[in-house]
């Protein structure tokens, strides 16, 4: 099975990172969280409520939503800072990508270990910049609010769509399909993949240059 693949690339300072993939992958998770599973028999079940909050990032004039829970939103930081931190660091040329990646586990015949089968990811690659003055740094936090509003309009409209997505197992085989191990949420089984590359991160790119000197200068 080929998983779905869907690839964002974003350029800002290095402050707005954590908070622009915390929007992508929050508001990709809000759609792939369901309640809790409650079975009174191996096939038959019902399902909890999943809370929302409201999030304001601090360095983007952005607000996302996210699914009220405690220790998702911890592992989900959890991942992010990771990134984040190597991506800013001295060994990183200000340039990576993370992954989402949802999966679905398959049993093999004893000896062999499980399988896990990716069925979708999410990709956010990222470019540093620095600015030189506060007009350039406003102007850039207003476009990347601009363009996180245009990523969470895309999400949305393909999660309308009625691609696959794994079939509700019975309870025997609910952690082949799902993370059971979240109090208050059961999302499809996801993990986190990163990388960075290079060395100290670059100025701002020529093309960026040119976007914000001709929008000052109107």
């Amino acid at each position: 099975m080929n998983a779905r693949s869907q690839v964002f690339d974003l350029t800002m300072e290095g402050r707005q990172v954590d908070e622009a993939v915390a929007t992508i992958f929050h508001t990709v998770l809000f759609h792939r969280c369901l309640g809790k599973y409650m079975y009174t028999g191996d096939a038959q079940y019902s399902i909890g409520t999943v809370g929302y909050t409201d999030v304001d990032c601090n360095f983007i004039d952005f607000t996302y939503v996210c699914c009220t829970s405690d220790s998702l939103t911890h592992r989900v930081k959890r991942a992010i800072n990771s990134f984040s931190e190597k991506l800013r660091s001295n060994e990183s040329c200000g340039s990576g990508q993370i992954s989402l990646e949802f999966f679905q586990k398959k049993k093999n015949r004893w000896p062999f270990p499980q399988e896990s089968i990716p069925w979708e990811v999410w990709t956010v690659h990222l470019d540093l910049i620095k600015h030189e003055n506060e007009d350039e740094r406003q102007l850039c936090r207003e476009n990347v609010s601009d363009l996180l509003t245009e990523k969470v309009i895309y999400i949305t409209e393909l999660m309308n769509r009625h691609d696959y997505v794994p079939k509700t197992p019975s309870q025997s085989e609910l952690d082949l399909i799902f993370d059971t191990s979240f109090p208050d949420v059961q999302p499809y089984l996801f993990k986190f993949d990163y990388s960075t590359s290079g060395s100290a991160a670059p100025s701002m790119g020529n093309a960026m240059k040119k976007i914000i000197k001709e929008t000052l200068a109107m």
